[in-house]
């Protein structure tokens, strides 16, 4: 500033006292920090990835809850089915490196395009399907639903950080896994009512092909929705930390080299395993529920889905939760091990209970389950994100689900045939074993929130304005009559890199 000179203990300035204003905290020596501001769009943003998100994973689980219904209609055998359902997790693993690349190169619409309409593709493919000997039918579009899923999966971290506040983030990575969450929860629902369990073929077909029609007309809203209001990201950045994000070079950036560094990253690679340990055991239980209560509570398809319906409600109710929670608190290790340590708790109990003879306590064990299992979701989606950032987020919550995925084919495997060997019990007790090795894994995670330290250091240490100005006015009155006026033009900010600096005062003569 050129109005300012420095004289000892002393400074004349020049303009007489107006006030003195903050506008923004510098990066160090480096110059002002870019400027930041949240839209109020992002909301629509998220609610309408939400929206989508339901749509493909309702279809996920739809064919599972009432896989009895379906083994009768196509004349197929009850493994055939399961891979309705794991098809989702098979088709994830191949095709998650260039999907994430595509989101990193093309940002978030490009992405969500894709996304729904590969979702549309395979509701109306699901209509044409709706025959005995249509099986494949059904499977290509479930296949073609499948890989709208891997352009949907990795999206909630990263749209979290594009669009949200700092202190929102958490809160809007639970949003937008509550929209998939809530999938789940109507896939659970909504097929047991839809189409009884009746014996004449040409009903089941009518019932199983208003099913499909209903699924094929929602993807087909949300996605004019999608064409008309998704956005790639806000004209200014939320935070600092995606302001600095935004400054890296594109030329800069390898995708590759960001693979190797994330897989040389040790504390994420043991969150990786450890989250898919978790998340395969929920989609082999969600994928098995039906053939675990019927075995237990014959003719109970409706009730199957019930308790599929009270298992997600409740983990989305834990996921909105240990968001808020994370914003508050930041304590990301902490809450994440015991959010494990509790699913493998809940896991212990539902398995011990399944056997008894009464729904209710079936209902209740199943929602404390669900509680902290499917809570987990969002915590290592945003845990992932603090360990490796600047890494893109679509790229570590890639790595995350294709975890999850391989491991919830192993799982739901090893289960099924577990369980029409040896009963339900055994097949539960499998799961739970290797929960416990996820809870111990979780336990050895080094806790090194890089994204709250890049946002803690581009604001810096800051200064009390008004204490300065205060002080100021004081000297002003003392020294007017030397002629030394300690005033400053209008919008002057206080620029400090440390807290014994300030770049233009030096407040030690103060």
């Amino acid at each position: 500033m050129e109005d300012v000179k420095e004289k000892g203990p002393e400074v004349e300035l020049k303009h007489p006292i107006e006030r003195v204003e903050c506008r923004s905290i510098p990066n160090g020596d480096n110059g002002p920090v870019p400027t930041t501001r949240v839209y109020g769009k992002r909301w629509a943003i998220v609610f309408l990835f939400s929206a989508y998100s339901l749509s493909n994973a309702y279809q996920w689980i739809q064919y599972g809850i009432i896989s009895n219904i379906f083994v009768k209609f196509y004349r197929v055998d009850a493994f055939a089915i399961d891979w309705l359902s794991m098809v989702y997790m098979l088709t994830y693993i191949p095709f998650i490196f260039p999907v994430t690349w595509l989101l990193d190169q093309k940002g978030l619409r490009l992405t969500a395009l894709l996304a729904n309409a590969l979702n549309c593709l395979g509701t109306w493919t699901k209509v044409a399907s709706v025959g005995p000997g249509l099986f494949w039918v059904t499977m290509m579009g479930q296949v073609a639903s499948s890989l709208a899923q891997v352009f949907i999966l990795g999206m909630p971290s990263r749209l979290a950080s594009v669009w949200f506040g700092a202190d929102e983030v958490s809160t809007a990575c639970s949003i937008g896994v509550f929209g998939n969450q809530m999938g789940i929860a109507i896939g659970f629902l909504i097929p047991p009512i839809l189409v009884p369990n009746v014996d004449d073929v040409e009903e089941l077909a009518h019932h199983i092909k208003i099913m499909f029609y209903i699924s094929a007309g929602v993807a087909s809203v949300i996605f004019i929705l999608v064409v008309i209001v998704f956005q790639d990201k806000p004209a200014l950045p939320p935070t600092q930390a995606q302001a600095q994000a935004r400054c890296i070079p594109a030329e800069s950036y390898s995708y590759v080299a960001s693979i190797w560094r994330l897989l040389r990253n040790k504390p994420f690679m043991l969150l990786v395993v450890s989250y898919g340990l978790n998340v395969g055991c929920f989609y082999a239980v969600s994928t098995l529920l039906n053939r675990m209560i019927i075995e237990h509570y014959p003719g109970e398809e409706v009730n199957a889905g019930r308790i599929g319906l009270t298992i997600v409600i409740a983990g989305m109710v834990g996921s909105l939760i240990c968001g808020i929670w994370l914003d508050k608190t930041k304590t990301y290790k902490q809450t994440t091990l015991a959010v494990y340590v509790l699913s493998l708790i809940g896991m212990v109990v539902y398995a011990s209970t399944l056997n008894l003879g009464h729904l209710w306590v079936v209902f209740v064990t199943a929602g404390v389950l669900g509680f902290f299992m499917t809570g987990y979701l969002p915590l290592g989606f945003e845990f992932a994100v603090e360990l490796t950032y600047p890494e893109s987020e679509g790229t570590s919550s890639g790595l995350l689900n294709c975890s999850a995925q391989i491991f919830g084919i192993i799982f739901t495997i090893g289960q099924g045939k577990i369980i029409d060997t040896w009963g339900t019990l055994a097949g539960n007790i499998f799961l739970c074993v290797f929960l416990l090795i996820g809870s111990i894994m979780t336990g050895f995670i080094k806790s090194d929130l890089r994204r709250q330290k890049a946002n803690i250091q581009a604001a810096g240490p800051s200064i009390s304005v008004s204490a300065v100005y205060c002080r100021l006015n004081s000297l002003h009155s003392q020294h007017a009559q030397n002629k030394h006026y300690f005033s400053f033009p209008e919008n002057t900010a206080f620029k400090a890199s440390k807290p014994s600096r300030i770049s233009f005062l030096n407040l030690a003569h103060i």
